[in-house]
């Protein structure tokens, strides 16, 4: 047994793994922040100092164990020290996106029965007072950045600089008390909410206990390959179940460095900075990362870009023989060797990804293409697939022996089946407790002991799984937001002038809409305006009309957090009946054949956009 998987079968709880490593490595750097243009160092014993004054401030402010607190902030050292700070102190710990509404955040909040609420700032904050008094459990909100609210006063809030004094001061009068709240909680115990959309209704709380935890990093530990004194990059929201469970907790436990970027904005710039080790990313900052090399290509001198052009062919050469399995011919070796000495592996450097040993990329599908160019750049991008339900992931492919377009072979100790029906089914020990609150939907989520995935896969004769389709409707963006569409399109239906919509962008960067108008309220509406018009086209198409639509669309994003918002929609031009092949009896749109017969205006959206 190595000395992580010791860690991992000694620890009933994340929080007692957290104090394990920490005893273990001491003055060495667990984490940097950039703050102000300068990274920041902090040992395992200065984190495990500060989360300890947390738990102590928590315990002080009444928090009993099995309580909620929720985390609404952007990924920062904070997210962590209060995440570690709250199990410390036996709590629940649930994050909010920083991108959600402050009516999704009194869902949310609601729902959890969060009694403490941990804000990044004044922005955030004001999310918060719009709502409280809605949410008369919440018993205290604690603030990470006090910027523009120094002369803010609220008894109901107080600062992380505040918490953590009286976490000092208790500890002095009670130097056991954290020590004890560690043997609270057991493995059995809850120990984070993740909240995921489901297809239907409002978001879910998927409910995951310390034992899921620990065996999900257990299993990443003893799958992916042990990298000595590796750096990562932390910038994918810690509400998110791969950067809370991969990203931080399996970090952790492998000794991996975390290394908090400055802003959202500047992830690109620190990683340049940091040319991280161990690297994973949803398929967009993939393919952010590709556009950012090939606009650099095309700006660059005409021997620039045949020499780039030349090393990514010989490049691509070498990675079609790995991509088959076969051994490389010494010619093309030779030309793939001579191609990164002389030209990819300055490009691997611009991108942040020169010392890249391990690469992964999952939460949605990612372009088999541009999988292949990163081989050709030398990265061997691995695709694994899970979900929030599965404590991350229960697929992988192998570093080394990875497949372009599978998910891989099971993570150890992970069962995976197809059902009859073609279903993608999990049973193992990362699966989850349940949703919160909502025992029918838990039930209907298994079947006879195993997960029902709504993924539809198949399994090759190696023991490699790929997906194949979605059985059910949800959206996955590049970005790897799950985005529930009937939610958004049912609210944007309350609306006089809206029949029906289809919200698109399954794989793509953003959402886009098709609008079918209510035409009587509609013609109304412009012949109360002299707006004229002949027939039901030329009412979609004038510019007034399509103004109004606009108008009911962003009161609808309002309601809904950014990465959730509609950036561009189409009026459909054709009057539809129930007759059409595109509506339901009951005069409803249905979401493929609709996708399939207005697939060019769809595009049009995106082309729009990217204009």
């Amino acid at each position: 047994m190595n000395g992580s998987q010791g860690h991992v079968e000694r620890a009933q709880t994340i929080a007692q793994l957290f104090w394990q490593l920490a005893g273990a490595r001491g003055d060495a750097v667990m984490m940097r922040q950039k703050e102000l243009g300068i990274w920041q160092s902090y040992s395992w014993n200065a984190v495990r100092e500060t989360v300890s004054d947390i738990a102590a401030g928590l315990i002080e402010l009444g928090l009993q164990p099995g309580e909620v607190i929720s985390i609404l902030s952007n990924t920062r050292r904070e997210w962590l020290w209060a995440d570690l700070g709250g199990l410390a102190a036996g709590a629940v710990v649930s994050g909010v996106y920083p991108t959600d509404s402050a009516s999704q955040l009194e869902y949310l909040c609601d729902d959890s029965r969060s009694v403490y609420l941990f804000v990044e700032d004044e922005e955030q904050l004001d999310k918060y007072l719009t709502v409280r008094e809605r949410l008369p459990g919440m018993r205290r909100v604690i603030v990470f950045d006090m910027k523009g609210l120094e002369d803010f006063e609220d008894p109901q809030v107080m600062s992380l600089d505040r918490l953590c004094e009286l976490g000092r001061a208790r500890r002095q009068r009670h130097p056991d008390e954290v020590a004890q709240r560690l043997q609270s909680r057991g493995r059995e115990d809850l120990a984070i909410l993740v909240y995921t959309s489901g297809t239907t209704g409002r978001p879910k709380g998927a409910m995951l206990s310390n034992a899921n935890l620990l065996a999900a990093i257990g299993a990443l530990d003893r799958f992916l390959p042990r990298l000595h004194d590796a750096e990562r990059v932390s910038f994918l929201p810690m509400c998110h179940v791969s950067e809370r469970i991969i990203g931080t907790y399996y970090a952790m436990l492998g000794g991996a460095r975390m290394n908090f970027v400055e802003r959202p904005e500047t992830v690109f710039e620190n990683i340049q900075e940091i040319q991280p080790h161990l690297f994973g990313g949803v398929p967009r900052i993939w393919e952010k990362l590709y556009s950012r090399v090939t606009t650099a290509v095309s700006e660059a001198a005409p021997f620039q870009q045949w020499a780039y052009r030349k090393a990514i062919a010989w490049g691509m050469a070498a990675a079609r023989h790995r991509e088959r399995g076969e051994p490389v011919p010494w010619p093309v070796r030779a030309r793939a060797w001579l191609a990164h000495v002389l030209v990819l592996d300055n490009v691997r450097r611009m991108m942040g990804l020169h010392r890249t040993r391990v690469a992964i990329t999952g939460a949605a599908p990612i372009s088999p293409d541009l999988l292949r160019w990163y081989l050709a750049l030398g990265i061997e991008l691995d695709e694994l697939w899970g979900m929030s339900e599965l404590a991350g992931a229960a697929a992988c492919n192998p570093p080394g022996r990875a497949r372009i377009g599978s998910v891989g072979v099971p993570m150890p100790d992970m069962e995976l089946r197809i059902s009859p029906e073609g279903e993608l089914q999990v049973r193992g020990p990362q699966v989850f407790m349940g949703y919160l609150n909502l025992p029918d939907k838990t039930a209907e989520t298994f079947d006879d002991g195993w997960l029902r995935t709504g993924d539809v896969g198949r399994c090759d004769p190696d023991g490699y799984f790929y997906i194949t389709d979605r059985m059910k409707d949800i959206i996955i963006t590049a970005g790897g937001k799950n985005i529930t569409p009937s939610e958004w399109e049912n609210q944007l239906k309350f609306s006089p002038y809206v029949t029906d919509a289809v919200v698109i962008g399954d794989k793509r960067p953003y959402l886009t809409c098709l609008v079918m108008i209510d035409q009587e309220n509609v013609e109304r509406w412009a012949q109360e305006r002299n707006i004229p018009f002949s027939d039901f086209r030329s009412l979609t198409r004038n510019p007034e009309v399509i103004r109004l639509i606009g108008e009911e669309i962003e009161k609808v994003n309002q309601e809904f957090a950014r990465v959730e918002q509609i950036k561009q929609f189409r009026l459909i031009e054709q009057r539809l009946t129930a007759e059409d092949e595109e509506m339901t009896p009951t005069m409803k749109l249905k979401r493929k054949l609709v996708s399939q017969k207005y697939a060019e205006l769809i595009e049009s959206m995106y082309a729009a956009k990217a204009a």
